[in-house]
């Protein structure tokens, strides 16, 4: 068994091109370590080392740091979320399904944001984070719209601080279940606005490159691939190499 953040990193390196979206080209030619961050039910997080001919995967819980605001809102956001959970708050709380849902009742709370009656009933007897991104990337409400700008932008600025803790010069990878959904308000420049929003070494973010995994089972994928090259290295077939292509 291994983490699953780490078995995404191995099933990035079996992905084809229309499996990636790129984000942002960055400096394609940099060579050396790259991260991934994957927002779903949870926040994961991980690592993958250049080792001077691969790039290895190393798991972590980087999700379940503590939560930094860099706004006004988002300061509020973290007050309201203390109350709400009695302690202590990490990322995971802000980026992930449960997080996006807790920005909505922030700004309906908090914001006085106005919840109309029919989207109150939607959120009551429909899946909330679907109902909120449908309405969002519609344009079809004002509260939805604000709760996935809120999300985008924190899930950035978390990314960019990954980036810059491991220095993946080589890569930055979005993965988990809600990137793909939400990939038209991705394109739109507020998760990369925030992901190099970091002083003086913004332009080392600027030149990161930035994909999206839109394959659902990269994971899977990257478990398999490692349980083969695993067994290969013990019946000393071969290695299989788990090295990132794009």
């Amino acid at each position: 068994m291994i983490n699953d953040l780490q078995a995404n990193g191995y099933g990035i390196a079996e992905l084809g091109a229309d499996q990636i979206f790129t984000l942002s080209e960055g400096d394609a030619g940099q060579i050396g370590n790259r991260a991934l961050i994957a927002a779903g039910t949870g926040l994961g997080e991980s690592f993958m080392i250049w080792d001077g001919r691969n790039h290895v995967p190393y798991p972590s819980e980087g999700g379940h740091t503590d939560f930094g605001p860099r706004t006004e809102d988002e300061i509020d956001l973290l007050r309201f979320l203390k109350q709400k959970y009695n302690g202590r708050i990490s990322h995971e709380r802000v980026i992930s399904g449960m997080g996006l849902t807790n920005i909505y009742e922030f700004l309906r709370e908090v914001r006085g944001v106005d919840e109309p009656n029919w989207l109150a009933k939607r959120m009551a007897e429909e899946d909330p984070n679907a109902v909120i991104t449908e309405l969002a990337l519609a344009a079809k409400s004002e509260i939805c719209e604000k709760a996935t700008d809120m999300f985008v932008s924190a899930y950035g600025a978390e990314a960019g601080n990954l980036a810059l803790k491991i220095m993946s010069v080589g890569g930055l990878y979005v993965g988990g279940g809600i990137a793909p959904r939400i990939l038209e308000k991705l394109k739109d420049g507020t998760f990369m606005k925030a992901f190099t929003d970091k002083g003086r070494l913004s332009q080392l973010l600027v030149n990161t490159p930035v994909r999206v995994i839109l394959e659902p089972r990269t994971a899977l994928i990257g478990a398999a691939a490692h349980a083969e090259a695993r067994s290969a290295n013990i019946r000393g077939v071969s290695v299989r190499a788990a090295s990132i292509k794009f």
